[in-house]
C-alpha cells in the first residue's frame, strides 16, 4: 500500500532527525568559559563542524546542479510564466496551509486561505493567477512546524540537511506531518503516481531556486561568513513565521473560541521580514 512506502520512506528521514538530534545533545560545551557558553547556547549549533561540512557538500550540489537547472529554467521561462508557475504551486499547498491555520487557532487567517483558494482557483485559472493579492486577501504560509511552534515545542538544535538545507528537529518534523496533511499526496499514491509526487517535488525544488537567486547570490557576495549568515537568516524567517510578524510575547495562545472570519482585506498585513525561504 502507498501509505505503507511513504510511512517508511518519511520513518528513514525521521530516524535522521532523531540520530541527529541525539548527537546535538551529546555534544560538549565550554563549561570552563562563561562567555564562549553564551555563545554557545546562542548559536545553538553543537554540531556545526558537520553541519558545515553538509552545508559545503549542499553548495556543491548546488553549483553543479541546482544553479544549471534553475538558469537554464530562467532563460527558457519568462519572469511572467515563472510567476504563474509559482502561483500555481502555492495554490496547490492550500490545504496544509489551511489545516495549519486552524491547529493554530487562526481562524481568520483560514477564513482568507479559503478566499484565495476560490479567488485563484476560479478567476485566477486553477491558480496560475493570484488576483486574490489585489483584492485584499493577502498571502501567507503556514506549516507544521509553525503548529508546533505555536503550541510551545522547542525548535532543538540547528543542523543542516543533505539537499533540504537549514533545519531543526521540530521544522523537520514538520515536514513529515505536512506531507500526509497533502491530499495531493494522498491522491497520488493511492493511483500509483509517483511521477506527480517526484514531478512536482522537482518543479518546486526549482521553483525555490529561483526565488532565491538573487537573495542567494548577494548573501554570499556581503558575507564574511555564508554557513553562519545562512543560519541567522533562517532562524530569522522562522521566527517571523511562527509569529506572523508579531513580538512573541505579544502573541496570545492558540484557541478555537473565536469566529471563522475572513480577514478585512483593507488591515494593514502583517509584516513580512523575509519573503523567501531558505
Amino acid at each position: 500500500m502507498w501509505v505503507d512506502k511513504g510511512f517508511k520512506r518519511w520513518a528513514r528521514i525521521s530516524v535522521l532527525v532523531l540520530s541527529m538530534f541525539v548527537l546535538a545533545n551529546c555534544a560538549s560545551a565550554p563549561e570552563n568559559d562563561p562567555e564562549a557558553l553564551a555563545e554557545y547556547n546562542t548559536i545553538n549549533d553543537p554540531v556545526e563542524p558537520a553541519n558545515r561540512g553538509i552545508f559545503e557538500f549542499n553548495m556543491f550540489l548546488d553549483r553543479a546542479l541546482f544553479r544549471p537547472v534553475t538558469a537554464l529554467y530562467r532563460t527558457i521561462a519568462p519572469e511572467t510564466l515563472r510567476e504563474f508557475i509559482h502561483n500555481f504551486l502555492q495554490n496547490l499547498r492550500t490545504p496544509v496551509i489551511l489545516a495549519n491555520d486552524l491547529l493554530q487557532g487562526e481562524p481568520s487567517r483560514g477564513g482568507t486561505t479559503t478566499m484565495r483558494f476560490l479567488i485563484n482557483s476560479t478567476i485566477g485559472v486553477v491558480g496560475f493567477g493570484d488576483p486574490a493579492t489585489s483584492m485584499g486577501f493577502e498571502q501567507h504560509d503556514e506549516d507544521f512546524g509553525q503548529t508546533l511552534a505555536v503550541w510551545g515545542a522547542g525548535e532543538g538544535p540547528y543542523f543542516m540537511i543533505p539537499i533540504f538545507g537549514p533545519s531543526n528537529p521540530r521544522d523537520a518534523v514538520g515536514k513529515v506531518v505536512d506531507f500526509f496533511l497533502d491530499p495531493i499526496n494522498w491522491w497520488a499514491g493511492k493511483e500509483g503516481l509517483d511521477s506527480v509526487l517526484w514531478g512536482r517535488t522537482v518543479m518546486s525544488g526549482i521553483d525555490t531556486r529561483d526565488q532565491l537567486w538573487d537573495v542567494l547570490d548577494d548573501l554570499e557576495k556581503s558575507s564574511i561568513d555564508f554557513y553562519a549568515s545562512i543560519r541567522s537568516l533562517y532562524r530569522q524567517r522562522r521566527n517571523d513565521e511562527i509569529t506572523n510578524g508579531e513580538s512573541l510575547d505579544d502573541k496570545p495562545p492558540p484557541g478555537f473560541s473565536g469566529d471563522f472570519e475572513i480577514a478585512d482585506p483593507d488591515q494593514d498585513p502583517d509584516q513580512d521580514l523575509s519573503q523567501t525561504k531558505l
